[in-house]
């Protein structure tokens, strides 16, 4: 008698359908798993036998031949999911469950020895998967049921064991399925805020307009000036996670293990890997593929401190997941996209010293073999380059409160806001997603503008990609100002954000 139970696993981070068939026969004892398993599900069987025995089931010690296969056996299964599924098949093969009430169900769960069902990774995958295939409950632990009832028009039970499972499914347990609502809530407030910073108003001035348009940032200066201060304040300022945002957040996060909240992830991410990092732990990847840092900070922001010190193959890595939002991992069997659309905050300091123009002991050779560390491509794809100098004393000691973040934010989502209005009618968001022919259609320039960035262009040698951002960063601007249409004072603040191009300051 063979017996076929529904389950999911993760590829990439979308689900997809897992038949878990189960077939008992005479024979000499064994427990064959085939299906293309890896190591944590071969292992299944032992927990899922110590599992049975100590939930006080029966489980078939000789004479037996265990078979089970997981559907479709062209593709690696990997996690602990399959446990719950393949003791449920088991179960129904021996008479404990009626084959007909595992029908319509999805079961995902890992077993502990004594019977206890463990989180999985991708549980919000699975639910969203099994709800496109028209199931109509899905069983998974306890700890998982609060993201994967954050999917509409589905059942999602939550269990702390196995007995707990086959007593529900029985009916001699009632339980009721986790609302959706739960899984919603408003974001917690933030424990520092922009009045924490003194002076540096410009630099401010910048990050609002970086924030606006989800434009890369590059900050430079010394130690000590602010620069990681403010980095660490951008995420402040953006607005709240559109529930779509937060689902598709959530999910990078449920698949990757790093679930932490119940329900969806609420805040922006604010990723800050250190510069030891591998080109794998940045953009992903690894035997069996896992998002890296970058799609982890998908929808947030990417905070690359020092920024010279990463090594110069791991940060050239970056230069197509900037320009595409989205990285591509390729592997001899298997193909997969990752998403990452992230606001790129970097941090450097203006020579290995670290003093700046001021107290510097480097050499101009020493400077231009730091400030070479960062291609002109990869610079190219940062939108503003900022120069961070030294808080003077005055505006340490000065006892005038600044501007809040949610003044800034105010701002900034009322930009956004006109932004999404603008381009209603394409599949981009916000300006610093623009093409080519977005700009060409959306941001026509006046002559007065056209001359400005010629002058510019010229004296600076600024790239055709450079030249194209700077458009962009004037549209934000002319944005947060409430402007239709550019005026030559967009780009000129435009231009000036340009630091790094400028040949006078290399």
């Amino acid at each position: 008698m063979n017996v076929t139970v529904s389950s999911g696993a993760v590829l990439g981070i979308d689900a997809y359908r897992v038949e878990v068939e189960v077939d008992i026969s005479n024979g000499m004892p064994a427990f064959d798993l085939v299906g293309l398993p890896e190591g944590a599900v071969r292992e299944s069987r032992v927990r899922v036998r110590s599992a049975m025995k100590n939930s006080g089931y029966p489980y078939p010690l000789y004479s037996r031949r265990i078979t089970v296969n997981l559907a479709p056996a062209n593709i690696r299964k990997e996690g602990t999911a399959f446990d719950l599924p393949i003791a449920m098949g088991l179960l129904s093969v021996l008479g404990v469950l009626p084959p007909t009430y595992l029908n319509d169900v999805l079961f995902a769960g890992e077993l502990a020895l004594s019977g206890e069902i463990r989180p999985i990774r991708g549980a919000l995958s699975i639910a969203a998967m099994a709800r496109k295939r028209g199931l109509s409950s899905i069983i998974v632990p306890l700890a998982n049921a609060p993201e994967a009832a954050t999917v509409d028009g589905i059942h999602v039970y939550g269990v702390s064991s196995l007995g707990e499972v086959v007593d529900f499914l029985l009916g001699e347990v009632d339980m009721q399925p986790l609302e959706p609502s739960m899984g919603w809530e408003e974001p917690p407030n933030f424990r520092v805020d922009m009045l924490d910073v003194k002076g540096q108003e410009h630099v401010k001035r910048a990050l609002e307009v970086a924030a606006c348009g989800n434009h890369n940032i590059l900050l430079v200066g010394p130690p000590g000036s602010g620069k990681t201060m403010l980095a660490r304040r951008i995420a402040t300022i953006l607005p709240s996670l559109t529930f779509e945002e937060a689902l598709e957040t959530t999910k990078i996060y449920s698949v990757s293990g790093l679930l932490q909240e119940q329900g969806l992830v609420r805040r922006r991410p604010f990723r800050t890997p250190h510069h030891t990092i591998s080109n794998a732990g940045l953009v992903g990847g690894g035997a069996i593929p896992r998002p890296g840092e970058i799609s982890l900070a998908h929808n947030g922001v990417l905070f690359l401190d020092e920024l010279p010190e990463f090594r110069r193959n791991v940060l050239e890595v970056l230069r197509q997941p900037l320009e595409e939002r989205a990285v591509t991992i390729s592997r001899s069997a298997i193909t997969l996209k990752y998403p990452a659309n992230f606001l790129l905050v970097a941090a450097m300091n203006p020579c290995p010293c670290g003093s700046g123009p001021q107290g510097c002991s480097c050499s101009s050779q020493e400077v231009h073999r730091y400030r070479s560390r960062l291609s002109g491509p990869l610079l190219d794809r940062i939108d503003l380059h900022i120069q961070v100098p030294a808080v003077p004393f005055h505006d340490l000691s000065d006892s005038r409160i600044g501007e809040s973040s949610a003044q800034i934010r105010q701002r900034v989502v009322i930009s956004r806001d006109r932004q999404q209005q603008r381009f209603a009618s394409t599949d981009i968001h916000l300006n610093a997603s623009m093409e080519a022919s977005h700009i060409r259609d959306l941001c026509p320039l006046p002559t007065p503008c056209l001359q400005l960035l010629e002058r510019a262009v010229q004296r600076f040698g600024m790239s055709a990609r450079a030249y194209h951002r700077i458009i962009k960063v004037a549209r934000t601007i002319a944005d947060l100002e409430n402007h239709s249409e550019i005026q030559p004072n967009h780009i000129a603040e435009a231009i000036q954000y340009r630091s790094l191009d400028r040949r006078y300051i290399l």
